[in-house]
């Protein structure tokens, strides 16, 4: 492996990004998605005619933002919108007959979901309510025959680029509404929610997602938006990065629809008083506490499930696990075993569950070759949900792994590049600096990852709550003098039994108490 210094990567950062990088004013014109003028005329036409219009969101953090950003855009319009995010227990997923039974109105539009609303779309016809869906999953063989559908994954759709989540969706559909109504309204001042989303639906972090992450994460330190201002108080940072609202933010924000209700979430985001905003901030945070227990008893469960398990899709069910949470446990299981995963919580004769993939391995693909034993699914490439009658489960987990079989073994390998070997005196602020000068990272442009091999552990204490995380330093090569100190989630190292280990781990900046200091993070120890 390539020992490293840090002119070599600086180079192989900048060689990621190999066309120049994207400025905001090189986004594609929005008319370019299928369909866009279409609901935007009947959209401006409604507010002209003083009809009702609502919009259906979605209870992932996506669904949230790109709910909130249609609540503040009708907001700033002065026109009233009904908004509705399905609650996950008594709703389901998505714009559907739950949903509809509680909205009167002339236009309803979808965020983040409805491109497989088949039914959804017949009852709107019915009822004489014009649909139009707007999402940015896969669609299925068969459409909804809604009144517009804007997916930049549709067939002859001429959006250049495709990697764009559910709220970016809706946020080029609104400002060719601003164009078409000539509103008065900064697209822009969005972009602090905006980034939030493509992040947490870890969107690809290069062309114009990078171009507006950036500009989000700036915007964020700034905002007079109450929720922008409890975010930045609650990090506490001279500077918020990417991986800040990956798993300091979005965790919090998907808690209120993973185990209670996503409006609280909604709330949070909307709030007009920064009072208000802390008073959801404060469930939210509850709520995320709550789901950190539920999913640590619920990984336990499925690991000793997985571990009993052959072939190369893991599909795991049991009756009691939270819905809330099958979707993190799926990706645990991921980590754990290195193979595609799906975690089925089984009620009554039912199971509803979440899949997470890795590598090159197309789960949406491998769940739709068994769609035969399924009552409903959905999602993308890395990621997807499913509906099932329980006594098909094991039908499915052996037709899954058949299909499974002609891929290549190369595609279950996962995505862990290391960047190489760091020699102990490289690791300093400056190197941190240069860095940070390739920031957002995320998905297409992951934080550089090193390798310490067989690195000698001085020391080790346990800290947390439950004394389940480790501080570890380590002497990275037997001639330094220097020793760094790592940190280790979620495993306890003990130098008596282990006194050298191998291991992953990324160069991070720390602020605590107004102190920055460097943070070494395990991100894998190899046994």
């Amino acid at each position: 492996m390539r020992v490293l210094d840090k002119s070599s990567i600086k180079e192989l950062l900048a060689s990621r990004f190999a066309a120049e990088e994207k400025k905001l004013s090189q986004i594609p014109d929005p008319a370019l998605l299928g369909d866009a003028q279409k609901a935007v005329k009947r959209i401006a036409q409604a507010i002209q005619n003083k009809e009702r219009i609502a919009v259906v969101g979605d209870y992932d953090v996506d669904g949230i933002v790109s709910t909130a950003i249609a609540v503040e855009f009708f907001k700033l319009i002065e026109y009233p919108l009904i908004a509705t995010i399905p609650n996950r227990f008594q709703d389901g997923y998505g714009v559907n007959a739950s949903v509809l039974s509680r909205i009167d109105a002339d236009v309803i539009f979808t965020v983040d979901n409805g491109i497989t609303a088949v039914e959804a779309a017949k009852i709107c016809k019915e009822r004489g309510v014009d649909l139009i869906i707007t999402d940015h999953h896969t669609p299925p063989k068969t459409l909804p025959d809604a009144y517009a559908i804007v997916d930049p994954k549709l067939e002859g759709c001429n959006y250049p680029f495709k990697e764009i989540c559910g709220a970016q969706v809706i946020w080029l559909l609104l400002g060719l509404l601003k164009r078409e109504l000539e509103a008065d309204v900064d697209m822009g001042s969005f972009l602090d929610l905006l980034c939030i989303a493509i992040i947490a639906d870890i969107m690809p972090l290069v062309d114009i997602n990078r171009a507006l992450v950036k500009r989000g994460l700036r915007l964020l330190m700034n905002s007079k938006r109450p929720a922008s201002i409890i975010i930045r108080d609650f990090l506490n940072k001279s500077r918020i990065t990417s991986e800040d609202i990956a798993f300091m933010i979005a965790p919090r924000i998907n808690s209120a629809g993973r185990l209670e209700d996503a409006s609280i979430a909604l709330e949070f985001l909307c709030a007009e008083t920064t009072q208000k905003a802390y008073e959801q901030f404060e469930k939210l945070g509850s709520l995320n506490e709550f789901r950190k227990e539920t999913e640590a008893e619920a990984v336990a469960e499925a690991i000793a499930f997985a571990e009993k398990m052959s072939g190369d899709v893991l599909v795991v069910a049991k009756e009691g696990w939270h819905e809330g949470v099958v979707g993190i446990v799926a990706s645990r299981l991921v980590d754990r075993f290195e193979k595609p995963a799906i975690v089925l919580s089984i009620d009554g004769e039912k199971a509803k569950g979440s899949a997470r993939s890795l590598g090159d391995v197309d789960i949406f693909s491998l769940i739709a070759q068994n769609a035969k034993y399924l009552d409903k699914f959905g999602g993308h490439t890395m990621a997807a949900g499913l509906t099932l009658a329980v006594e098909n489960i094991d039908a499915f987990r052996v037709g899954i792994n058949e299909s499974a079989k002609v891929l290549p073994k190369e595609a279950f390998t996962p995505k862990d590049e290391i960047m190489g070997i760091l020699p102990a005196e490289e690791i300093d602020y400056e190197l941190l600096e240069i860095l940070e000068s390739f920031e957002p990272y995320g998905e297409a442009n992951t934080r550089p990852k090193f390798f310490a091999k067989n690195a000698e552990v001085v020391h080790a204490r346990t800290f947390g709550a439950d004394h389940s995380h480790s501080k570890l330093t380590l002497r990275l090569h037997p001639e330094d003098r220097i020793t760094h100190e790592f940190i280790l989630f979620r495993k306890v190292i003990d130098p008596s039994t282990t006194p050298h280990i191998s291991c992953s781990y990324t160069l991070n900046k720390n602020e605590f108490n107004n102190r920055i200091s460097l943070q070494l993070l395990v991100s894998k120890v190899y046994e």
